[in-house]
């Protein structure tokens, strides 16, 4: 049986994939298995992937026929996996030597939906440890609890999918597949769900990957239209959690991180492509019309300084109408098996887009 599986999608990381699959290796259990995503990439990476097969233990190789993003390629690595838990890591980060082993351990120990873990930022020559904002440690609670307050950094804005692991249950309530098609952000909505419908999760203080910031490919790095894909993911959040029974206490925290990102990314506007930046003061002037009107006026309120200032003059702008859902005409994958393992025939996927390798939302709060 199948104790964990791994999920890593690759797109165009040749100079760093050598070093994400040395850290498998030194994780690799006869139990575990490692499904390698490859998302149509264009450089050495489909090579150095093949040779992976040959060398990690447990190594699966699925091939996206066309580029897909980031949340399509987690889905076809769970669409594939076996394991009675599931995490998942990015094309461009490594791991310690035994992570997977304490992690899996610490799961069986605490029998809970799932945990979160600490983790290691690294840019450049500079690491720095950053902490799941939870303050009970290795302490089994309600994901509903970790929501709020709106006002503080909670479990909702450490949204990152491979800091933490997941129990298979959760796959099957369909809580772990992301938005199809979604280029950035897509960890946004992911997590909020998560924590609004799982039963149960703790926080540890195991560090064992180290995130690789500052990577020129990633989409955090560049400023052209799939940046505006968070307005898409939010606008998800927004849409769900005002559906919850608990939505009059829940969806002032979804507005407020809501703003707190439109702010972010205005306020990097430089960096953007000159018609870009037009459609994201326009995106952003329609998702602040779409919000519900009195709990973003209580969230302004709240916020005060020229963050709200210049929200307020936005939302009179004139906006963009809500964006458009990505086709959801499926791909197919084709998959390659290591000497030691074995796989189901491989399934379909959905929602083509163009990518780049992605390094998840910017970790921003109100």
């Amino acid at each position: 049986m199948v104790k964990l599986s791994v999920v890593v999608p690759f797109f165009n990381v040749q100079t760093y994939a050598p070093d994400t699959l040395t850290s498998l290796r030194a994780n690799a259990r006869e139990d575990f298995e490692f499904l390698l995503v490859d998302d149509c990439s264009s450089d050495g990476t489909p090579e150095i992937l093949e040779r992976a097969v040959r060398d990690v233990p447990g190594a699966v190789l699925l091939r996206h026929e066309r580029n897909e993003g980031l949340a399509t390629a987690r889905n076809t690595g769970l669409d594939a996996a076996r394991g009675e838990y599931v995490t998942f890591l990015d094309g461009d980060d490594w791991l310690a030597h035994g992570y997977y082993g304490r992690l899996v351990a610490a799961m069986d120990e605490l029998g809970c939906d799932f945990l979160r873990t600490d983790h290691v930022s690294v840019s450049g020559r500079n690491r720095a440890v950053r902490r799941v904002p939870v303050p009970r440690r290795g302490e089994v609670f309600d994901p509903r609890e970790a929501i709020l307050p709106a006002h503080r950094t909670t479990s909702v804005d450490y949204p990152y999918a491979w800091a933490g692991i997941y129990h298979r249950r959760l796959m099957e309530r369909g809580l772990l597949h992301f938005p199809h098609g979604l280029r950035t952000a897509e960890d946004r909505p992911w997590i909020w769900k998560l924590h609004r419908e799982a039963e149960s999760f703790a926080a540890i203080g195991e560090l064992g990957v180290f995130y690789r910031r500052g990577v020129a490919t990633s989409l955090t790095q560049i400023g052209d239209v799939r940046q505006l894909d968070f307005i898409r993911a939010f606008d998800q959040v927004i849409e769900e959690t005002a559906k919850d029974p608990a939505a009059d206490v829940l969806l002032p925290k979804a507005v407020r991180t809501y703003c707190a990102l439109i702010s972010h990314h205005i306020g990097g506007i430089g960096r953007f492509e000159p018609e870009v930046a037009d459609q994201l003061k326009a995106m952003s002037a329609g998702a602040l019309r779409r919000m519900p009107q009195g709990v973003l006026d209580e969230a302004l309120t709240a916020m005060g300084g020229d963050r709200a200032a210049m929200l307020r003059k936005l939302r009179k702008q004139r906006p963009a109408p809500p964006p458009a859902a990505p086709d959801p005409t499926p791909a197919s994958v084709s998959v390659s098996v290591s000497a030691s393992g074995s796989v189901a025939a491989s399934g379909q996927v959905a929602a083509p887009v163009s990518g780049a390798s992605v390094q998840g939302s910017p970790e921003v709060a109100a």
